[in-house]
């Protein structure tokens, strides 16, 4: 087991080979949660009177406990082992249940409740107010009985989260069809879609799989079927976790003194409670309604070219149809547009074109030790000096987490240890939709903000630790970049080495605003979904999505679909997918800080990383964006790009 440094110039954290993991993980784990019992008994044996030194000692317990954490975390959604994954969830079971007993630690509460602001700069002062804050939404105020309880659940809803998302990370379907039932698949696909001896190709649910197959194929039963198995993923199974750990929640909520999980979740959100979250709802539906239902007419008009008594447009058709209408009314083909688009120059471009904005330098780290052989590293340079690393794992495999997200490896601490994040995703490894290559954009702008922001004295304030209403808005704004054209033209090129052509872009953009009123739709539908089945907890999940679906999307439920069962986001992010849309109105205001001609202008780009970014947690985030924007933020960009 190699152990963490404390010289801020190098690496924090060093991963072991694969053949070490099982005893690397029980190591670290031990090691840290050692370390933090000590820290802990002498905090209490002998509490510091001043208070900012009981912080610190406290930062120390924190940063080991994060440090157990954030590398299981990775090993459970990514490592190829299975038995390593099972011991990476054990892991995450014993470092939260220490977190557990910490926050109804009464003895730790009365040390930290004693203590005065007085004399301490305003970041500590925000620290002391947000862990006192913390400690009674522990319950550590609570009497014992509901105190056990508590501790209890705590356990018992992490185990089912673990559950859920691992029977979506195994429960991958698939189809096998005859090569003629995938016409209109690109040729790159087929090619990499061989027939077995049966003479059959197999399409899984794996998004470099399913998402070309609904977006291209024209073979309407291929696109229903694969449509169903992705509706499909671990059902029936996760159907009973959910309402597990729904019923948990419910109860934590309420020992609490909550209402419901809904507005506990929502008290340390801008939002502040869930009620507020059915407000917003409603305003983004009453915003989108119009645009919704003109561009669902456009897109049911095309599909009655081909089915003449279609009555309504479902979710297996509305892809292959919404691209038709983009290629044939704004003149913006797909296929062509991938081919633009190959993998290592997309990532090469996405390097060269961050690295360009934020003042950065990413360089590759060939000998780095990592967990899967295609994952690669990349040490990340300021001004020449190394401020952390980062790890790109991109392609689909057995066991992986199956969508894209940002996980921590290493929270950054400044003079303690460097930040390391994962990018986590399951790109093609040749020809890119563009669709792939935003959200390629979106989430290495999570990476970016827990990399700069991550030079924080406090491991509470550090890297992406914002609101979790606001934690979208830096990568949905990065977004913006993979449609300039100027941008675009330094990396996507097709196979010939011509460049794609400025007006195609300029198309694509017009295209892509074709159906935003009803993809907003949709996201309510998510968003309250998420909600609702926090404030009511139905005895039906599969009704509440027909019924939220009939309510907020303008697309129709599938029968015999269980979408609940594979909704990740009921999970990490529970009452609260509301949060994607609220970033996105903020991520709109923000952008509008920068020139339409050149987005790299200098000035604006450093106030945005110093300002809004580098702070990591340490301000609200409404007053990151007012430092920023030089003004508190508002609804009006965000309105006037849906009305466009």
């Amino acid at each position: 087991m190699t152990t963490q440094t404390t010289d801020s110039t190098a690496s924090a954290l060093e991963l072991p080979a694969p053949d070490d993991t099982m005893t690397w993980l029980g190591d670290r784990s031990r090691g840290s949660l050692e370390r933090a019992r000590e820290m802990v008994r002498s905090l209490k044996a002998d509490p510091p009177c001043d208070a900012l030194a009981v912080l610190r000692a406290w930062n120390d317990v924190e940063i080991e406990i994060s440090n157990a954490r954030a590398s299981a975390a990775v090993y459970s959604e990514t490592n190829p082992e299975k038995d390593v994954r099972e011991a990476a969830d054990v892991t995450m079971q014993q470092v939260d249940e220490f977190a557990t007993d910490l926050g109804l630690d009464g003895e730790l509460f009365e040390i930290f409740d004693a203590l005065s602001s007085e004399g301490l700069d305003p970041t500590a002062t925000r620290l002391l107010e947000r862990q006192l804050r913390d400690f009674r939404r522990s319950g550590v105020d609570r009497d014992e009985a509901t105190r056990a309880r508590l501790r209890e659940l705590a356990q018992l809803e992490l185990r089912a989260s673990q559950e859920f998302g691992r029977n979506m990370r195994e429960g991958v379907r698939s189809i096998r069809v005859r090569p003629e039932d995938l016409a209109g698949m690109p040729a790159d696909w087929l090619t990499s879609h061989e027939p077995d001896d049966d003479g059959l190709i197999t399409v899984t649910t794996d998004y470099p799989d399913s998402v070309p197959v609904g977006t291209f194929c024209s073979v309407p039963a291929t696109r229903r079927a694969i449509s169903f198995e992705r509706l499909n993923i671990a059902w029936p199974a996760n159907d009973a976790v959910l309402q597990r750990l729904l019923t948990l929640r419910a109860e934590h909520a309420g020992l609490l003194g909550y209402k419901d999980w809904a507005d506990f979740n929502a008290e340390t959100k801008m939002i502040r409670t869930g009620s507020a979250i059915n407000e917003f709802i409603d305003k983004i539906v009453a915003a989108s309604t119009d645009a919704a239902q003109r561009d669902k007419q456009i897109v049911l008009d095309r599909l009655r070219q081909d089915d003449p008594d279609a009555q309504d447009i479902y979710g297996y058709d509305l892809p292959y149809y919404s691209e038709l209408v983009r290629k044939e009314r704004y003149d913006v083909d797909a296929q062509l547009v991938r081919t633009f688009f190959r993998f290592d120059a997309v990532l090469q471009g996405l390097l060269a074109v961050t690295g360009r904005l934020f003042g950065l330098t990413w360089e590759p780290v060939p000998a780095a030790p990592v967990w899967a052989p295609d994952v690669a590293a990349y040490d990340v340079l300021r001004d020449g000096t190394r401020i952390g690393r980062i790890y790109l794992d991109l392609h689909p495999r057995e066991g992986k987490y199956k969508h894209a997200a940002q996980f921590t490896l290493v929270e950054g601490v400044r003079g303690r240890q460097l930040p390391e994040g994962v990018l986590v995703c399951n790109f093609s490894r040749g020809l890119m939709e563009h669709s792939e290559v935003t959200t390629f954009f979106h989430e290495f702008g999570h990476l970016i903000h827990h990399i700069v922001g991550g030079t924080q004295d406090w491991v509470e304030f550090t890297g992406v630790s914002t609101e979790w209403d606001f934690v979208e808005a830096p990568s949905q704004m990065l977004e913006e970049w993979a449609w300039d054209p100027t941008v675009l033209a330094e990396f996507a090129v097709d196979a010939d080495g011509a460049v794609i052509p400025e007006a195609l872009v300029r198309r694509m953009r017009t295209a892509d605003d074709f159906g935003k009123g009803y993809l907003a739709r949709t996201q309510m539908f998510y968003a309250a979904l998420s909600v609702g089945i926090h404030q009511h907890r139905p005895e039906d999940l599969t009704t509440a999505v027909r019924e939220a679906q009939q309510r907020y999307s303008v697309f129709p439920y599938i029968e015999d679909t269980h979408f609940q069962c594979a909704f990740g986001h009921l999970d990490g992010y529970s009452s609260g997918y509301y949060t994607y849309m609220w970033s996105l109105v903020i991520a709109k205001d923000m952008f509008s800080a920068f020139h339409a001609e050149d987005l790299f202008e200098p000035h604006v780009a450093a106030r945005y990383r110093d300002r809004v970014l580098a702070p990591g947690g340490s301000k609200d985030a409404a007053d990151l964006v007012a430092d920023f924007l030089g003004r508190p933020y508002t609804f009006d960009a965000y309105a006037a790009w849906l009305a466009e």
